[in-house]
């Protein structure tokens, strides 16, 4: 897989790892992986995020440095690939700086649908997460390379990305994978469960409860939706941040198929996080709105207001059934 990857890098010295915005487990994973890779093979590399990262994986951050982009600063490099997103809108400030700056573009991916023109393109849709696809790097070209602090990046990831093994995108290889990460790394899974589940700060339970109480189901409680309001944020002294997981809970709800969380974000539109628990593709359904990611899980925006955003999204829901 990595054959074509592993021959041109050669062609490069001077690297930039760019994540997604809004990053999670495993984009931040993977890149700082990745960034490991490319630093013990001597090149020299710069990870980049546009967002701040969770409080939830701070603890990953001493393993690699994730700065902020400085546009000026991507003067400096020759190559730069793109972790866990196949669109280089999803990047952020690189994504205007590249319009006008034009530098070889590879990426890392395992979404659905990439956008043309990457030099190289490592797409396997069929991967369960970007770290996954990390690992098989490691596995092409030096196994042995993975540490104990890249053998925790690789299965925060993973774990992230599936629900804690719990998707259908895991693989029997998968499981393979996050055993010889345990080997590794010599830590055991609830070690990494509780950095990233347990530690919830009073702010985000009170966050949790004002959400729980907006769940409303539709379509003979087929499609359970829960919205995030700024008031909620506001009484809470809580960010947009703190929603992690949240769209899991009405998931979690008897007959419900796919649910839906919906963030107001007032003038800027209502951001949509969508996850299906059956063979409803909210893949589809997501791009209905410009959005997209996964059969089970996808991302989108509606332009608003709140009220119309729910109207729409159950309607196009609806089909999806």
């Amino acid at each position: 897989m990595f054959e074509t990857f592993l021959s041109k890098i050669n062609n490069h010295s001077k690297i930039g790892v760019i994540s997604h915005v809004r990053p999670d487990g495993d984009c931040i994973g993977s890149q700082i992986a990745l960034c490991r890779w490319l630093q013990k093979n001597g090149y020299a590399v710069t990870a980049f995020n546009d967002d701040d990262i969770p409080e939830n994986l701070h603890w990953m951050l001493p393993f690699f440095p994730v700065k902020k982009p400085d546009e000026r600063s991507f003067n400096e490099f020759d190559l730069f690939i793109l972790v866990d997103g196949n669109a280089t809108h999803r990047f952020g400030a690189f994504a205007d700086w590249h319009e006008n700056n034009p530098r070889p573009v590879w990426i890392i991916d395992h979404h659905p649908n990439p956008d043309d023109g990457f030099e190289v393109a490592i797409s396997e849709v069929q991967a369960s997460s970007t770290c996954e696809l990390i690992y098989q790097l490691y596995e092409e070209h030096n196994i042995d390379q993975i540490d104990e602090e890249i053998a925790r990046a690789l299965y925060t990831g993973i774990i992230t990305d599936t629900g804690s093994l719990q998707f259908d995108s895991v693989t029997p290889e998968t499981v393979e994978i996050t055993a010889n990460l345990l080997r590794i790394g010599g830590f055991k899974p609830n070690e990494i469960a509780e950095a990233i589940y347990s530690n919830k700060t009073v702010a985000q339970i009170k966050l949790l409860s004002n959400a729980l109480e907006t769940i409303e189901l539709f379509e003979n409680h087929q499609i359970a939706i829960m919205c995030v309001t700024p008031e909620m944020l506001q009484n809470t002294g809580t960010t947009y941040s703190d929603c992690e997981g949240f769209v899991n809970y009405p998931l979690s709800i008897e007959n419900v198929k796919a649910a839906i969380l919906l963030k107001d974000h007032g003038d800027e539109g209502v951001r949509m996080s969508l996850r299906s628990r059956s063979n409803v593709d909210v893949n589809i359904w997501a791009r209905k709105f410009g959005g997209g990611g996964h059969k089970k899980a996808a991302g989108a925006w509606h332009k608003g207001p709140l009220k119309e955003a729910i109207k729409e999204v159950v309607s196009i829901g609806s089909n999806q059934l």
